[in-house]
């Protein structure tokens, strides 16, 4: 039996977390402990919640009192994590849902109807390439694609009727890098939403909203976890799009995410910034690396100097990120012997883990979108995708020598 409790200490005065610099967010930002005082953010593992009067319920359901009412609408721990992510954004509003595509789905279905108009980048993870050109339009929603790098393309795609822009930003698995800033000139304009996919860069290394973007999402999955054990995603918009547009269409749908897997995501953001700093600066060591091996005939790393948007890329992204592509000769199969000869990188589709991970995109992420649409996203059946993590720069150095150069 634990200590009785007499009632809570007095207040600690605090200081202003919106003044606090980013690895102080990631570590303190919404915490929100019980009269138990603990120390690690507490985890809890319920579905629903008790009232002491009926009043008391009246008032949660007609929204007139801040309390919980059931776990698909929140819950202590998740909103720990959706305080948190929107701490480090600046944002004023966070939405954590069950996955990275809940979160783009989500998103984007939340503000779109039949009639709509969306444009997109084409360069974009297969999952949501999906939802953009199969999924909204079953819907009556009409989308457009367009090279992101163009900005001409984007005034062309974007009118008055245009509802949302879509993009992802370095794109997956391709690292093409989007001029956020113009694109999001080029939506308000004509008075469209810009949701930017920020996954590949994170917060720590990107920050859309800065460049006038409206909503952002985030596999949690990815980075925020950082050692691949939960499944989670969340959504960082303006109060207006949450309470508005999020809410009806998540709360009602029903992707939310777990007590347990956001404990973790929130335990994962305490680290976050050291190990993908830590990451990034490896994966350009590992890129510049790479592009000197015979049998390599390119290499893709938005901080190289060879990148197509490498002056974009430094100007939007504080470091290169995590992830290099690269494309060896002999296409499919050289690509599946490189990733046979590997000893210490794993193979697997996952990213943003402390363990180095390699994909081939053609084969897995990006092959359900078929040929002719990898063809016009310059994924090739010899592009190898490789997830930098946090071992030994030497050892990952020296398997990617054996295993590239045979």
């Amino acid at each position: 039996m634990g200590p009785e409790l007499t009632g809570p200490e007095p207040m600690k005065v605090k200081s202003d977390p919106r003044t606090w610099g980013d690895a102080t967010k990631l570590v303190r930002g919404g915490l929100d402990r019980s009269a138990h005082g603990e120390t690690s953010e507490a985890l809890y593992l319920n579905s629903g919640f008790v009232y002491d009067a009926p009043e008391t319920a009246e008032r949660r359901f007609a929204g007139e009192d801040d309390g919980y009412v059931y776990g698909r609408y929140g819950n202590p721990t998740v909103t720990m994590f959706e305080e948190r992510l929107a701490l480090l954004e600046g944002a004023e509003a966070c939405y954590a849902v069950a996955s990275g595509m809940a979160s783009v789905f989500g998103a984007l279905a939340c503000q779109l109807k039949a009639g709509d108009h969306l444009v997109s980048s084409k360069a974009l993870f297969g999952s949501c390439y999906q939802i953009v050109t199969s999924i909204l339009p079953r819907f009556g929603i009409r989308t457009t694609l367009v090279d992101g790098t163009d900005l001409d393309a984007w005034k062309e795609a974007v009118t008055a009727d245009t509802k949302c822009v879509f993009l992802e930003t370095p794109s997956n698995p391709g690292l093409e890098i989007l001029d956020i800033e113009a694109i999001c000139a080029i939506a308000r304009s004509k008075g469209a939403t810009v949701v930017v996919d920020n996954i590949f860069a994170t917060p720590i290394l990107q920050r859309p909203l800065t460049y006038g973007a409206d909503v952002i999402v985030y596999s949690g999955t990815k980075h925020m976890d950082g050692q691949g054990r939960v499944l989670g995603g969340a959504i960082v918009s303006t109060r207006k799009f949450k309470d508005e547009l999020l809410k009806p269409f998540l709360r009602h749908t029903g992707p939310s995410i777990s007590p347990f897997n956001a404990w973790v995501l929130l335990k994962g953001l305490e680290t976050m910034k050291l190990r993908v700093e830590a990451q990034s600066h490896a994966a350009l060591t590992v890129a510049e690396t790479i592009a000197t091996l015979p049998g390599v005939e390119r290499v893709l790393y938005p901080h190289l100097d060879s990148h197509p948007q490498a002056a974009l890329a430094r100007k939007q992204m504080r470091l290169g990120g995590t992830m290099v592509s690269f494309e060896v000769s002999g296409g499919k199969q050289k690509a599946f012997e490189v990733l046979r000869r590997l000893r210490i990188i794993d193979i697997s589709n996952n990213l943003g883990d402390a363990k180095s991970l390699m994909t081939h995109p053609a084969s897995t992420t990006h092959r359900n979108i078929g040929a002719e649409a990898r063809a016009a996203m310059g994924i090739t059946d010899g592009m190898l995708r490789l997830s930098v993590g946090l071992e030994d720069v030497a050892d990952l150095i020296g398997d990617l020598k054996q295993a590239v150069v045979s």
